[in-house]
């Protein structure tokens, strides 16, 4: 990938793309902090929150089957806005459940919000890296995990401060929304390669469309490092509370150790991954992080189990940027359809993890379940090959050049009155 200077916009668009990543990282942190309190509210075994849990991996592989579709059909810029507010709307809902039933339709709902946000700035991201012409997705995942320890910050808090987990998530949810939609303004508004906005080129995918069969060896990658990160974001802390006897500000703290070594290697990653290359990158993470789960699985004290967490967070931080990358510049279909692709296969490992480790706990152990997340992730070390590649991104072009067939396809892509770049509906995008 040949580096380039970018224009204005672009660094504009890296900066507002860095703060939806933020408020999707809050959003995440401030759920996975409350579900401790909703499992006492609502007097959930961990087999009965592992099935409500399932909901949310619903809705989010569901959802990102759409993302393709909606794509092609709506303006990138108004459709990020307008996906950020739904995903952070939901973020609301699962505490407000009165019962388990209405738990699982929350979770499906904030599931929906979450899968199609999260396609909608990877797709931005990987724009956004191809007109650098070096690897910046790590970076922005990067402020997501910043997000994410501050929304596990405030989850600690509210757990220590004894704060209804009604209160807790109903005032991060507008905080989070606002930030998002503020920020979209300045996104790229250019159409993926392969679609444009209101269907005026290139046929339609369809509603519900598949991973491509070139990626799939990716999503397998983003499958294993994405159930470690879910497992460990949702069953840290009750891990810490039923495994180790931690209190519950401590149990809590074991997330917030997660997500800031998490940031701290990611927002290091890029120049790693531009010295060692993906490849070597993901072996070395992968064995970082088994090292870690084996820690967590070994422990029977806090003090080590927060540590394994914390190298779990390290080791695996660079993959799925790196899972997203590749799949961005594999040239397979339209580029939001082979995102989409991997992030339907990875995230719906990581979102049925919480259930999978809660349906393996209650048949043995939590211990146990933490065990099959150290043998998955040592399939990271075995399978990192897969992100080695010889395609050339658009990027790779003359400096400057990027850009300047950006901004002409994004000019094509806008009516011409199309001045104003305030979030609209999707109806605003060209007809």
């Amino acid at each position: 990938m040949q580096q380039t200077t970018p224009d204005a916009a672009t660094r504009r668009a890296r900066l507002a793309i860095s703060v939806v990543f933020a408020s999707h990282g809050v959003a995440s942190g401030s759920f996975a902090t409350a579900i401790p309190w909703i499992r006492e509210h609502l007097h959930l075994t961990p087999g009965w929150l592992g099935i409500a849990l399932v909901f949310l991996t619903v809705g989010a592989s569901a959802a990102m089957s759409l993302s393709a579709r909606l794509a092609h059909r709506y303006s990138p810029r108004p459709l990020l806005g307008w996906l950020s507010l739904m995903c952070c709307a939901g973020l609301a809902l699962p505490a407000l459940s009165p019962a388990l039933v209405w738990l699982c339709l929350a979770l499906f709902v904030y599931g929906c919000g979450l899968g199609l946000m999260d396609v909608a700035m990877n797709e931005h991201g990987v724009r956004i890296e191809e007109r650098y012409g070096r690897s910046v997705m790590s970076g922005l995942h990067g402020v997501w995990s910043v997000g994410t320890l501050i929304g596990g910050a405030g989850g600690a808090l509210a757990a220590h401060t004894g704060l209804d987990g009604r209160v807790h998530l109903a005032l991060v949810a507008p905080v989070a929304a606002a930030a998002a939609v503020v920020a979209s303004r300045w996104a790229l508004d250019v159409p993926a390669e392969g679609s444009a906005p209101g269907g005026e080129a290139g046929e339609e995918p369809p509603r519900f469309a598949l991973p491509p069969r070139a990626v799939l060896p990716i999503g397998v990658i983003g499958f294993c490092a994405i159930f470690a990160e879910g497992a460990s974001m949702d069953w840290s802390g009750i891990y810490l509370r039923d495994v180790t006897q931690a209190d519950p500000a401590l149990a809590a703290g074991a997330f917030t150790a997660f997500a800031s070594t998490m940031a701290v290697a990611r927002l290091a990653g890029d120049a790693v991954v531009r010295r060692l290359g993906p490849v070597r990158t993901v072996r070395a993470g992968g064995l970082v992080a088994a090292l870690g789960s084996a820690l967590v699985v070994a422990a029977g004290s806090p003090g080590p189990a927060v540590a394994g967490f914390a190298l779990i967070g390290v080791g695996i931080a660079v993959v799925v940027p790196l899972c997203f990358a590749a799949a961005g510049h594999s040239g397979t279909g339209s580029q939001g359809q082979a995102i989409a692709g991997v992030a339907t296969l990875a995230y719906a490992s990581g979102l049925a993890a919480p259930a999978a480790v809660g349906w393996i706990a209650e048949a043995t152990s939590l211990t146990v379940s933490f065990g099959m997340v150290t043998v998955l992730l040592l399939g990271l070390v075995f399978g990192a090959g897969v992100l080695r590649s010889d395609a050339k991104p658009a990027a790779a072009g003359p400096a400057g050049k990027p850009a300047e067939h950006d901004a002409a396809r994004e000019a094509e892509a806008q009516p011409a009155d199309s001045g104003s770049s305030t979030p609209a509906g999707p109806g605003a995008a060209s007809s």
